[in-house]
């Protein structure tokens, strides 16, 4: 176990779907530098298929998919890991997740290893600490493919999904298990002590363990509709985290991944839509005399901002945005995360001991 592993297991929060600790996959490192640099890293696949059959052609989706997938080689100073990732746009660019970059940090380098067993040096396009995604960028060899993109929104319980990636410093393992769940909000420990969420993350029983971290869910048509990134784990006698899969992972949801990958790529950083409103979650008591089981108490709205101009106003509770109920502090967040400026998202709230709605449009954060 690596010191990057260790910290994220002393940190790791409590799943608000139950109670194993989930604990971000951290990249194999120097603990057992000894197995990386025999094995190399590798890619972790899910392969998630249109309806809901008993499993996908898993050797046909490696055969299409791994060309697109590569292994991330992280190194600064002493300290080093690996992770894995996607080509998702031509010109070299490769979605992963922020935990597995960050390591390198200012002075530190980060190498692409490819399936064919080529390496290339990758600079950092953008980061998304916040939800734990980046984009890499480096010079492709001749042939390799960008991953085609799927649609998570229309996956159902139940559906088969294939892993490829590199546990435990194993190149090119394929996994496979099924959909187990969608629509959780898992938070995990980021950089710095702070806590990032994978909103709406899909959970899978297909293997994955440290060193799948950004490798590519997909279906069984091939089609990426998920970013591995999480899993629990079951506490020890001594009550810290245990290692390795359990059956219970969770991956970033493409949808969101995508939308989140193309503002770096564009942009080189990420800047959820405006809505112009502070609000805290409210206690049990509040949600009593309010008339509501939860909500956000608003505190203030910035003036002229998309929350005031929806007709939001302070001490308003807000119960639910964009059919998201608002059951935490970023739910409001997580809710409006995947919207464009202009967009038109419902809003319900509670005042003066009466229902209302609303309309709220997204605006562009301001400079």
């Amino acid at each position: 176990m690596t010191s990057a592993d260790t910290d994220a297991s002393a940190a790791a929060p409590r799943s608000t779907h139950g109670s194993l600790p989930i604990k971000a996959l951290a990249a194999i490192g120097a603990g057992i530098a000894l197995v990386a640099g025999l094995l190399g890293g590798a890619v972790v696949y899910w392969a998630a298929g249109d309806d809901a059959t008993s499993s996908c052609a898993a050797a046909s989706v490696a055969d299409d998919v791994l060309p697109s997938v590569v292994t991330l080689l992280v190194s600064s100073g002493s300290a080093g890991g690996n992770g894995s990732g996607e080509v998702i746009r031509s010109g070299g660019y490769i979605l992963t997740n922020d935990h597995v970059i960050s390591p390198a940090g200012p002075s530190g380098t980060i190498d692409v290893l490819f399936s064919g067993g080529q390496t290339r040096r990758a600079t950092v396009v953008g980061r998304a600490p916040r939800v734990d995604l980046a984009v890499v960028r480096a010079d492709l060899p001749e042939g390799v493919p960008t991953i085609e993109l799927g649609q998570s929104g229309r996956l159902r319980v139940g559906q088969p999904v294939v892993a490829l990636g590199s546990p435990l410093g194993l190149s090119g393992t394929v996994t496979s298990g099924i959909v187990s769940a969608l629509g959780r909000d898992v938070p995990i420990p980021a950089e710095g002590g702070l806590t990032a969420v994978l909103p709406g993350a899909i959970q899978t029983d297909a293997a994955i363990n440290p060193g799948n971290s950004g490798g590519a869910l997909v279906d069984c048509a091939g089609r990426l509709v998920g970013v591995n990134t999480a899993i629990a784990t079951v506490p020890t006698g001594s009550g810290e985290p245990g290692g390795g899969s359990v059956g219970i992972g969770f991956a970033i949801p493409a949808d969101e991944a995508t939308v989140v990958a193309n503002q770096l790529i564009d942009h080189g950083a990420f800047s959820p839509p405006y809505v112009g409103v502070a609000a805290v979650p409210i206690s049990p008591v509040l949600a009593d005399r309010f008339g509501v089981p939860h909500g956000l108490y608003v505190q203030a709205v910035s003036p002229g901002g998309p929350a005031q101009q929806a007709g939001l106003r302070p001490s308003d509770v807000i119960t639910s945005v964009n059919g998201r109920e608002m059951t935490g502090s970023d739910s409001f967040f997580l809710a409006t995360l995947t919207g464009r400026p202009g967009d038109r998202i419902p809003v319900e709230y509670a005042r003066a001991g009466a229902s209302e709605r609303t309309t709220l449009t997204l605006g562009s954060n301001p400079p």
